[in-house]
């Protein structure tokens, strides 16, 4: 199976093939992922820091300000 947008597909496999297998995951689809996950992740915790920088909460106090201006 060839695809053009950029992402390696396996050829599918019988139900349950995948468990017996060697190699289970396409780890280089897994890499790209994790890679992504990893750079949100460091977007999140640096949105956690400049908010308790402007707010002077800690994460536990800004979701607890979030709440108070969400329900009013």
């Amino acid at each position: 199976m060839t695809n053009n947008d950029g992402y390696r597909y396996e050829p599918v496999e019988r139900f349950g093939a995948s468990m017996t297998n060697p190699r289970p995951w396409n780890r280089t689809a897994l890499a790209g992922v994790e890679l992504l996950n990893g750079r949100v992740a460091m977007l999140g915790f640096l949105a956690a820091i400049v908010g308790e920088l402007l707010t002077g909460e800690g994460i536990v106090g800004q979701l607890g300000l979030g709440l108070r201006l969400l329900l009013g």
